[in-house]
């Protein structure tokens, strides 16, 4: 089984009920052992969408055409007018589907709780540290976070990006990594002589903020450190 699970697993027709149930087990199986491994995303981010579409199925269940996903069906250049149609399949079960849904709410909600505490637990052992003298701006700056698998230090500029849509405002910090020090780890008690490297280097930030993480937790770089660092290095920003 592959480490996703898809809305497209709910509401495609043709399987059998039994089948379908055997493969939202297996798909939970096995990003549930992702979660074994301390490997986080994108499984976890991908169930917790998941949770999300499918409680708004529910709650609208009755209007699930008009939910689904469209494509244009005729332009109206004269009258400016676009009509769509749906792309859900005329054959939907839509009583097996509700079922279906409400059959693996609770084991998804049980993986999600596995992954969450994963997270918490991963964001306890993440200490981080401001670096020299923070500005006042903070939505640009470096970041700087060992990876214990490799015992290299990687060194990252961020910038918070912000989303609107029509109910909130998201935030999210996009990240480039500029370099891997092969033995950062080894002369990482020293994160203000690496930031004044960066400053002389990258001449366009002259006093950026910076954040230095350091954990003991020889958990997955890309899967579990870093977007977990990610979200907490967010959170201070905007506090």
């Amino acid at each position: 089984m592959d480490s996703t699970l898809s809305l497209d697993l709910f509401t495609r027709p043709g399987d059998d009920f039994e089948k379908r149930q055997y493969m939202v087990m297996g798909n939970i199986k096995s990003i549930r052992d992702q979660f074994q491994q301390n490997r986080l995303y994108p499984y976890l981010s991908s169930l917790l969408a998941l949770r999300e579409n499918l409680n708004q199925i529910l709650a609208g269940f009755t209007g699930i055409e008009g939910m689904g996903p469209k494509r244009i069906k005729t332009i109206d250049i004269r009258n400016k007018r676009i009509e769509f149609e749906s792309t859900l399949p005329e054959n939907l079960d839509l009583s097996s589907i509700k079922e279906l849904i409400e059959w693996a709410q609770p084991l998804i909600e049980e993986a999600i709780r596995e992954g969450i505490s994963i997270y918490e637990f991963v964001d306890e052992n993440l200490q981080v540290d401001s670096v020299g003298i923070q500005p006042g701006y903070k939505d640009e700056g470096y970041l700087f976070l060992p990876d214990h698998e490799t015992g290299s230090l990687r060194l990252f500029r961020y910038e918070m990006s912000i989303y609107l849509d029509a109910r909130e405002t998201y935030r999210a910090l996009k990240t480039r990594l500029l370099k891997t020090l092969d033995d950062g780890i080894s002369s990482y008690s020293s994160p203000g002589a690496i930031k004044l490297e960066l400053i002389r280097e990258f001449k366009d930030m002259p006093n950026p903020a910076t954040f230095a993480f350091h954990t003991p937790l020889e958990f997955s770089f890309d899967s579990t450190l870093f977007p977990v660092a990610k979200r907490k290095l967010l959170r201070m920003i905007v506090a």
